[in-house]
């Protein structure tokens, strides 16, 4: 369970492919700890960044307009945004390849696709330094 005290973070999450960002959206905001925002075209990627202001980007790598590292070359550029953290999601690496160690992609961490909510989850927490905290248990009713 999430302490809903705590502010939510905000995710983007830029992929080509609608079912897998609207699974993600809703795997996320499941939680209660994340509200998420989808964006399908890589180049609205950065005019949607600007305005959502998000904590997290989960970011595609082959996408049809722009790949996923032009979109962080540009995000490093935007003042607003070049500290925002990214993690890679990506079908170029196999959960097998990557083994304990992890993968990244420039630098950002990369996540197979498909990724379990688990996983992703833990790589978000590790990106944004921050850990679900439980909630107080509450007595048993009769």
């Amino acid at each position: 369970m999430y302490n809903k005290k705590q502010p939510r973070k905000r995710i983007l999450v830029v992929d080509d492919e609608k079912d897998l960002t609207l699974l993600v959206k809703l795997n996320l905001e499941k939680t209660g700890r994340f509200e998420v925002m989808e964006e399908n075209r890589a180049s609205k990627a950065i005019p949607v960044a600007r305005e959502f202001k998000p904590d997290l980007i989960l970011l595609d790598v082959m996408m049809p307009e722009i790949d996923g590292g032009d979109v962080l070359a540009r995000l490093k550029g935007e003042a607003t945004l070049k500290d925002v953290p990214v993690i890679f999601l990506t079908a170029m690496v196999l959960k097998d390849e990557i083994g304990k160690k992890g993968a990244t992609i420039g630098g950002r961490p990369a996540l197979p696709k498909p990724v379990q909510t688990e996983t992703l989850l833990a790589a978000i927490d590790k990106a944004l330094g921050t850990t679900a905290t439980p909630e107080p248990p509450r007595p048993m009713r009769r």
